[in-house]
């Protein structure tokens, strides 16, 4: 949905330049402002007559796009606590389109700035809305984001759907305009890097405070540690770049469900869990699942494993998992063929390469079965295999959260090849359902700002941890190891009031990983973990006092235990 940041008009600035230092206050919320820079007769200004509709009593076209607008406005600013009033550079332009795809918006700040008076991080680009809360005052003494609409949608010759204007979520087969406007004034507010994900290159040679909590799992860095080159390398670094956010992590599991997943059975080669995309459309997986042998669909007609025809093939698909290439129609159409074969669920095998697996679009109600999209490597991979005895499982796992990676903490979206103006500055699809700040609106996204509301906490809209509901209350308790003083080892006690992403590990006192004991999602309960006494090489450990170390998303707590030999 966004274009590209860098090709926003960016002015850099620091505090020092503008002689500006005045203390921060804290206003009970933020005010921010529409500024319309449609001519006449057109965007805001559209005479069109129309029916109110889904709640917005506008009465033209032009009246109904400003309430969503100022409605999307009102919702962040009910949220976000700024003393400075935002402006908003708004307008309707034609954009890129077709009849079955184009740019529906895109947003971003107007300047970023540093070096100012209540700045979290010197020597750190900030996006000038949040520059103004941070600082109290305003910086640029101009507008703050700019943003710009598609006004081609609703033509024959662009998604003829046209947009929806209420703000009801009851949007059909149209596009809802309310949540698409919320995601891009997420960009402006904050959720972006101005770092180049192309070339790795800086903003004018300083990090924005976004690049200090994205961290590469492969090198253990955050993007402000890193090389150009090694930016580059993680812009593409499929889900393998994550948001490590204390907010984030502590609230991800307030809205994304169980981990999607296919489960290779055999043969043992290929054996393990692959990442799967999900479909809008027939049975959710389960964490139970359905398993069975897979079987190639075949239609008998040009590209047979497409699956657009019946399939000739029923008899080898009834009971099976039929996997079916895609191309040439819709997706609903593949998986309801597949479903009068007899498929009890289907595998779609992407034709064009790249990473992660996207979801699947469509509606059919009729649809009663289970579907999966892979990768075009792993479809490749998984056919190859079907000779050998196939045997898969389609399931969630309960002990996951979809888009996270084992320690909770939320991906950013980074497919390969990298893709300008949605790679990184984006949740990862993964995510499901569907969170505000992923790249594409989908039909499970809600008018809501979900997850990112802790993501901007992170990033410095908020003091501290944001507590929501039962997460004001510390879910984790650390217990006694016994025996302590250990011969040999101990036991070690913990308890969660609720289900958490837990680290349990041993260090030295100088503060170096020993052993990690736990990690990953633990139900709640009492828990007890052994320690042998030895590293994670098997290494036994001198005589001595170590610390056992309990991490969560909302407690961080140690204990000392003493070893002797």
């Amino acid at each position: 949905m966004s274009a590209p940041l860098r090709s926003k008009p960016f002015r850099l600035a620091t505090a020092a330049l503008l002689a500006l230092a005045l203390a921060a206050g804290a206003a009970p919320a933020a005010t921010i402002t529409i500024v319309n820079l449609d001519g006449a007769g057109e965007g805001f200004n559209d005479p069109t007559v129309v029916a109110p509709v889904g709640g917005n009593p506008g009465t033209t076209i032009g009246a109904q796009r400003l309430f969503v607008f100022q409605h999307a406005a009102n919702i962040w600013g009910g949220i976000l606590l700024s003393d400075v009033t935002i402006l908003v550079n708004a307008k309707f332009d034609p954009l890129s389109c077709t009849a079955t795809s184009g740019v529906l918006g895109s947003a971003g700040p107007v300047s970023v700035f540093r070096e100012f008076t209540g700045a979290p991080f010197t020597s750190t680009w900030y996006h000038v809305a949040l520059a103004n809360k941070l600082a109290g005052v305003d910086l640029s003494g101009s507008s703050d984001i700019t943003a710009t609409f598609n006004s081609g949608i609703g033509g024959a010759s662009c998604l003829p759907s046209g947009w929806y204007y209420g703000i009801d979520g009851n949007e059909g087969s149209q596009i809802e305009l309310l949540p698409v406007v919320l995601h891009e004034l997420g960009h402006g507010l904050g959720f972006s890097t101005v770092t180049s994900g192309t070339s790795g290159a800086y903003l004018g040679g300083f990090p924005s405070v976004y690049d200090r909590f994205l961290l590469d799992l492969n090198n253990g860095l955050h993007w402000n540690e890193m090389s150009d080159a090694q930016r580059v390398a993680s812009a593409i670094n499929c889900r393998k770049l994550v948001w490590d956010g204390p907010n984030s992590t502590l609230h991800a599991g307030d809205f994304l469900g169980s981990k999607p997943l296919l489960k290779v059975n055999a043969p043992g080669g290929i054996a393990g869990e692959y990442e799967v995309g999900l479909a809008t459309f027939g049975a959710a997986l389960t964490t139970t699942g359905i398993t069975g042998d897979v079987v190639l669909a075949d239609d008998g007609v040009g590209t047979t494993s497409d699956g657009c025809e019946a399939l000739i093939n029923a008899g080898a698909v009834s009971g099976k998992i039929a996997i079916i290439d895609r191309g040439t129609c819709t997706f609903a159409v593949k998986v309801k063929n597949a479903q009068n074969a007899g498929a009890i669920g289907v595998i779609i095998a992407d034709n064009v390469a790249g990473c992660p697996p996207a979801g699947m679009s469509g509606t059919d109600a009729t649809i009663t079965i289970p579907s999966v999209r892979v990768t075009q490597s792993d479809g490749a991979l998984l056919k190859v295999n079907i000779a050998s005895g196939l045997n898969v499982t389609l399931k969630v796992d309960a002990t996951r959260l979809a888009g996270t990676d084992p320690l909770g903490r939320v991906m950013a979206y980074t497919p390969n090849p990298f893709q300008s103006g949605s790679s990184v500055s984006h949740w990862d699809t993964s995510a499901e359902p569907s969170l505000l700040m992923e790249p594409a609106i989908t039909s499970t996204l809600s008018s809501s700002v979900d997850l990112t509301r802790h993501h901007f906490a992170d990033i410095g809209w908020f003091q501290g941890v944001l507590a929501a509901g039962p997460a004001a209350v510390p879910a984790a308790r650390l217990g006694a190891s016994y025996p302590n003083p250990a011969p040999a080892g101990a036991t070690i006690d913990y308890a969660l009031d609720r289900e958490e992403v837990v680290e349990l590990a041993v260090y030295d006192l100088r503060g170096r990983l020993v052993n990690r004991l736990v990690q990953g999602r633990v139900q709640a309960g009492s828990h007890s973990v052994k320690w042998d006494g030895r590293d994670a090489a098997g290494r036994a450990m001198p005589t001595g006092i170590y610390l056992y170390r309990l991490r969560t998303p909302s407690v961080q707590e140690s204990r000392p235990l003493a070893l002797v030999r």
